[in-house]
This record gives structure tokens, C-alpha cells and sequence, in this order.
């Protein structure tokens, strides 16, 4: 009895630790609102009405239809079986690629982009789950692929939007004091001040601003989203897709986007892209224009004038009721309708869109919902747009 009670004297400190760590790494992720001169600026967007960024066409959702999805998740929405992926060493970055243009996907949105020697790391999460709380909410169904400390030098980190599966509180806190840029959507640079990123690091742009980088133009470019990380913070800082201009290749990342109007005038101001990045998975007929979903990804695609479609925003994480390699199969069947060439690497596997014309079906082949099934159909399109994606 003795002993035991030795041992329980130290039971409650060792839980009241766990417990406030906990806590502050919640709060820490939470993240911070912009203030003073940030602040200002962000007052001054043409985005920026009545306290908070909107979009050219609203968002319409159902939320009663959404809560109601998730008590129906498909059976295959996480995957039985290991995926299949390749963990990477860090001697395949010694050099750039000969053909200019190499992509490493690591899973959802995160991937390593080396485009006319310049590294570019966009939205990238390490951390076990998207969350602010490292013990809770949807984890990921494979480790990293390579550690933070592996990776190659990266000239800048690209993020999107700061919804957690996209602007990681862990990831970031270990990139911080490496020598790159971290580039971001007006607002996001106050998260990233709160983590110990040194604010002149931070780069952050409003739509159809541009930052160069040796040879590299970024423009963020529009895109149909939101923003926030807890309930009271919703759109307070802007959400960006980006084009990506070197002297020899484009690229196109989409962050999270719903099919909207501008996607064109993208196209037709930065286009041809070599390559597009464009999300593809973590969809509801509920919420449409949030998530573009697997065939308005394709017809973004051809009207982003993309001449290879990697599809991204899968492949991790479980944040939709579909199954888990719906997206990629549907993404596939309308881009034979449309003639689109696509590429599916393994996670952690790198392709060269210059070289690679065809994709590898890696994943199992499991049953899913078409698109005569469940249609996913962004609000407020053209008439064009939502039927065909030619552009016009």
C-alpha cells in the first residue's frame, strides 16, 4: 500500500501537466487576430466588406444536410489496408530536376514543388491530426514521408487559407527558423507572428498581388473559400489560390476553392499552366461551392488552360463522408471527357509533368458513388461553366 501510494503522489502533477500542455498547444494553435498596421491593411482589400473578407459569389450551404452526411459515411471513407506509399530519402533533392519541373506529393495538400530552381512547399502538415489539439480529430492514415529536418533548402512555404489542414501550428513551428519566406493571403502573417516566425519572413498578398523570388513571380490569385479556427474568428483573413511563374514553367495551386466566374480570367491573365494543383477530395452535395469536387476540378483545369492535372486535397484524411479513393476515380472519368492529361504519383513519390503523360492507378479498386449519383455542382456559375468547362 505503501507503494502505491508513492506512486499516485506522482499520478495528479504528471496528469496536470499533460493536461496544461494540452491546453496551451490548443490555444497556441488557435492562432491570433491581426492588429495595427496588418490590420489596416487588410481594411484597404477590395475583398474586405462589413468586418470581414467575402467572395464574388457568396457560399450557400446546408447545414442540416451536412450533419446529416456525416451519420452516413461510405464504407471505404478511411482505407482498410496500408496505402501504398513511398517514403522518401533525402539524397533525391541533391539536385533540381534536368526538365525544371519536379512535384513531390506527400498527401492532401502538401507537396514539395521545384520550378526553375526555386523550392516552393505549399501547405504543408506534418502534425498527426488537422486540429488545434494534438489528441483529438481527424488523423492522418500514414506518418510523414520525409522529416521536416530531411527536406531539402525550401525557398518559400506557400499557404493557402489557415483552415487546419492547410496552415499546421506544429508544421510551422519547425520551419520557422530555417532560411525561406513564408507567403500568405492578407491576415494569416498575424498566425504566423504569434508561432515566432520573424516578420520579415512573412509575405502576405491580396488577390492579384505578386512577390518575386529569384526568378519566380507568386501571385496569389482569387479563390472561392473561407477562412477561421474557432467559431468566432470565420473569414477574418483572407484565402488565396496562387500562380506560380517561372522563366520556363507555370504552375497553378488551388488551395481549397469552390468553381467559380474568375477561374477563366486566371486562365487567360497566367495560363498556359504546365502543371495544375487542384483539390479534389473532402466534398458534400452540401456544402458545393466550398470544395470543387472531382469533374469541376477538371473543367477548372481546362479553363486554368492546365496542360497536366495533379490532384491534390486527398489521400490523407478523412474530412468527408465519400469513400476514400472516389475522388481520384471520378477525376479520372471526366478527364477522359475531356481530353485532360492526368497525374496520380503514389504519396511521396515525384514526377515530372514534363515527362510524365500518363497516370498509375495505385490505390484498390473500391466501389463509389458517380457523378450521376452525387453530383457535386458549385451556385452561381455561368451557364457554360457548369455544363461543359470550354472556354469561351
Amino acid at each position: 500500500m505503501k507503494n502505491i501510494n508513492r506512486s499516485g503522489k506522482w499520478l495528479v502533477p504528471i496528469l496536470i501537466s499533460i493536461l496544461a500542455g494540452s491546453f496551451f498547444y490548443t490555444c497556441q494553435a488557435l492562432g491570433k487576430q491581426a492588429e495595427g498596421e496588418r490590420f489596416i491593411r487588410m481594411q484597404g482589400s477590395p475583398q474586405w466588406k462589413e468586418g470581414q473578407f467575402v467572395n464574388p459569389q457568396p457560399l450557400i450551404n446546408d447545414f442540416w444536410r451536412a450533419i446529416g452526411s456525416m451519420f452516413h459515411p461510405s464504407a471505404d471513407v478511411t482505407p482498410k489496408d496500408p496505402v501504398p506509399v513511398v517514403f522518401v530519402e533525402k539524397s533525391r533533392f541533391s539536385k533540381f530536376p534536368e526538365s525544371g519541373l519536379r512535384v513531390t506529393w506527400f498527401g492532401h495538400s502538401s507537396s514539395l514543388v521545384e520550378l526553375d530552381g526555386v523550392r516552393i512547399l505549399t501547405d504543408p502538415v506534418w502534425s498527426d491530426r488537422t486540429s488545434p489539439s494534438s489528441w483529438i480529430g481527424p488523423k492522418r492514415w500514414y506518418p510523414p514521408l520525409i522529416s521536416l529536418e530531411d527536406l531539402p533548402e525550401i525557398d518559400l512555404v506557400l499557404i493557402s487559407h489557415d483552415h487546419y489542414d492547410h496552415m499546421d501550428f506544429g508544421t510551422i513551428s519547425k520551419l520557422k527558423d530555417r532560411n525561406t519566406l513564408f507567403v500568405v493571403p492578407l491576415g494569416l502573417g498575424a498566425n504566423l507572428s504569434h508561432w515566432g516566425v520573424p516578420e520579415e519572413k512573412i509575405v502576405e498578398l491580396d488577390w492579384w498581388e505578386s512577390k518575386k523570388i529569384k526568378d519566380l513571380e507568386i501571385v496569389s490569385t482569387p479563390a472561392r473559400h473561407a477562412s477561421g479556427r474557432y467559431l468566432l474568428d470565420n473569414d477574418e483573413k483572407l484565402w488565396s489560390s496562387y500562380a506560380l511563374l517561372g522563366p520556363k514553367h507555370r504552375v497553378y495551386f488551388s488551395g481549397d476553392t469552390g468553381l467559380f466566374p474568375k477561374m477563366k480570367e486566371i486562365g487567360a491573365k497566367y495560363g498556359p499552366f504546365d502543371l495544375t494543383m487542384i483539390e479534389t477530395g473532402q466534398y458534400n452535395q452540401a456544402w458545393p461551392d466550398w470544395h470543387i469536387g472531382p469533374e469541376q476540378a477538371v473543367i477548372a483545369h481546362a479553363q486554368l488552360r492546365g496542360k497536366v492535372l495533379l490532384p491534390i486535397h486527398w489521400g490523407l484524411f478523412a474530412l468527408a463522408s465519400h469513400g476514400w479513393t472516389e475522388p481520384v476515380e471520378r477525376v479520372l472519368e471526366k478527364s477522359k471527357e475531356l481530353g485532360v492529361t492526368v497525374i496520380t504519383p503514389k504519396p511521396g513519390e515525384s514526377l515530372e509533368p514534363d515527362l510524365q503523360k500518363d497516370y498509375i492507378a495505385w490505390w484498390p479498386k473500391l466501389p463509389f458513388n458517380s457523378s450521376k449519383e452525387d453530383p457535386i455542382v458549385s451556385s452561381q456559375l455561368e451557364e457554360d461553366t457548369a455544363s461543359s468547362g470550354v472556354i469561351k
